[in-house]
Formats: structure tokens, sequence, C-alpha cells
């Protein structure tokens, strides 16, 4: 392999909802030989390839498709973007597409995604993303590109390498903006700073104002339509809601040594007026009775606030409300995952 983002001829995709199909797509314009790895999609992307509609122009790409992960073999770059709850099965999914020569890199959400990579493959580099980006999968191969698109990459485990800077050559030359960071970790809070608020009150909310207000649902309440974020950015009482978790988890963010902007809330709600009605994963997650990343963007945030002695009380009510929804939606059967 090369000294640049050309080493990566032959890319892996694991997870190919709307984050995961619309990098990979991208990835097939460089002419790279991008093996998808699917489920529900196979026919879909197999027969047709991915669709990606966007406000930056419209475009079709035809990945490999393949039902196995050992159909696809060892690859030069192997990209994570599956749900945090599907974790479980990252030995299954993943060691046959490991090889001496692969660099993993992981596009999820929330935290320890890097840390359960790495103690499945200690000898492998491994990269974390974070995605600033407005998507959704409207049917099957065919992905709606809204708004932003950014990826701020880190190495795990020390500081960037020539490593990150080789993958992030790679995907700068699809024209989608790249910055490596210094500190995986900072970014890995400076994200949860947009999704604790947004996907989580985008999910609670379905259970009224005055619920979220209280910390406390009533059971056997009926649940209405999950929040976007144009409903979120009320200027009024669900804002400030918004602006208090976002104040939160800046706070620990701070505390755990991380030199986060207080004004960086103020940030990313201007940048979320523009996406207009957005829904957030995890809204839609609920909405379909698939399991909720309740750990990795919630409760391992609320640990390490509670840790650093931080207080949180509108992020431990929120937590404790997802749990109660989650439940409620179990014991109904309507988790279908």
């Amino acid at each position: 392999m090369g000294t640049n983002g050309d080493r990566f001829d032959k890319i892996g995709v694991v997870g190919c909802g709307a984050v995961g199909s619309f990098y990979g797509a991208n990835l097939c314009q460089t002419g790279r030989d991008v093996h998808f790895l699917l489920r529900s999609d196979y026919d879909a992307v197999r027969n047709d390839g991915v669709h990606i509609r966007s406000a930056d122009g419209d475009f079709h790409a035809h990945p490999k498709a393949a039902r196995s992960p050992g159909e696809i073999g060892p690859c030069d770059l192997v990209v994570v973007a599956l749900k945090s709850t599907a974790n479980h099965r990252l030995a299954e999914l993943l060691t046959p597409m490991v090889g001496e020569q692969t660099v993993l890199l992981t596009l999820q959400n929330g935290l320890g995604n890097e840390t359960k990579l790495s103690a499945l493959f200690p000898d492998r580099p491994i990269l974390g993303g974070m995605c600033f980006v407005c998507l959704n999968r409207v049917e099957p191969g065919v992905i709606h590109h809204i708004a932003h698109g950014k990826i701020v990459i880190g190495r795990h485990g020390g500081p960037p390498d020539e490593m990150a800077g080789a993958v992030a050559a790679l995907i700068r030359s699809t024209g989608i903006p790249v910055d490596v960071s210094p500190d995986l970790e900072r970014a890995h809070w400076e994200k949860l700073v947009w999704n604790i608020p947004f996907n989580g009150l985008g999910v609670v909310g379905a259970a009224g104002l005055e619920a979220v207000l209280a910390g406390q649902l009533d059971p056997g309440q009926p649940i209405g339509p999950c929040l976007a974020t144009d409903a979120l950015l009320d200027n009024g009482p669900w804002e400030q809601l918004v602006t208090e978790l976002m104040n939160e988890v800046i706070a620990t963010g701070r505390a755990l040594g991380h030199n986060l902007s207080p004004s960086l809330g103020e940030y990313q709600r201007n940048r979320t007026r523009v996406m207009k009605a957005y829904r957030a994963s995890t809204p839609i997650d609920f909405e379909r009775g698939l399991p909720l990343e309740l750990d990795a963007l919630f409760c391992l945030p609320l640990g390490q606030a509670q840790a650093a002695g931080v207080e949180t009380p509108r992020l431990a009510a929120l937590c404790d409300l997802l749990a109660q929804l989650d439940d409620e939606r179990k014991d109904s059967g309507s988790d279908i995952a």
C-alpha cells in the first residue's frame, strides 16, 4: 500500500443505513473497490446500487453487495457505521474483513465504540469519526442528504498520525470536508452536545412537555409522535431544555479536561435551524420499534459526569425517561429488533 489515501484500494462498509450508505457511496465515486455488507437492502443495492438525493447534487453509486463478511474478505479499510446496539456482533461481522494491514474507522454515535474495537483487534489502527451531517434513509438503497456532511477524525489511544492523515485524505478526495482532531475524546463530547438533546428530547417529547418537565411518565399514557428539530427549537420551553442539556454536556466535557467552548451550544443550535424539521436517528428508531442507543449516547456520558462530580439533573432525568419509554415499549411487545 502507498503513503496516502491511495493505500486504501479495498474498502468494506459494515452498517449500511443512512450514514454508512452515504459515505460509502461517496467513496465509490473515487473508483475504489467498495463492498457493502447488507441485510434488508441487499436486493435493492445489488440490483440498482445506492441513490443519493442531495442538495449538493444527486448521484448514483454501485458498491459490491454482500450478505456475509466472508464474501468480502480482508479489506484495507473497514468503515463501521452500525448502531452501537449491535456492538455485540462486532467480532462476528468484522473478523473475516480484518487482515494484517486493515485500518478500522468507526462512524458510530456515542462513547465506548473505539474501545470495543480495540479490544477485538488490539494490533490494528482504530480511528473514530464524528459525522456532522443531516441524513435519512427514505427507502431501500435511497438516502436523502439534507445538509452538512463534515467528519471529524481522531486516532484511538493517541494523537493523530500518518494513518489518520491518510484516511482523512481519502475522504477529502470525495469532496467531503474532514478535520483531524488532536483529541478524539474531545471530539466525541463536541458531538454529544448535539446528539444528547436532539436525539433524547426527540424521543421523550412524544410523552408531552409536562411529563418531561416532571421527569416522570404516567404509565399507560398515550405517546404522541416524536419531535423533530424545528419543534425543539421553538424559542420556548423545549429550546430551554435543549439549552440546559447542552450546557450540562459542555460542563461535563470541560470537567474531563476537554476545552469545549462555552458558546458551543449556541453554535450547534444555530446550525441546526437550517435543517428545518429534521428527525434525528433515535426518534426514528423509537418509532420503528428498534433498540435505542441508550448506553453509548446517554448512560455512559451520564456515568462520566457523575464520576467527575458534575451536576447534570436534566441529563439524569432524560436517561430515566428514555429507559422508562424503552421498557414500556418492550413490555407492550412492540420491540421488533
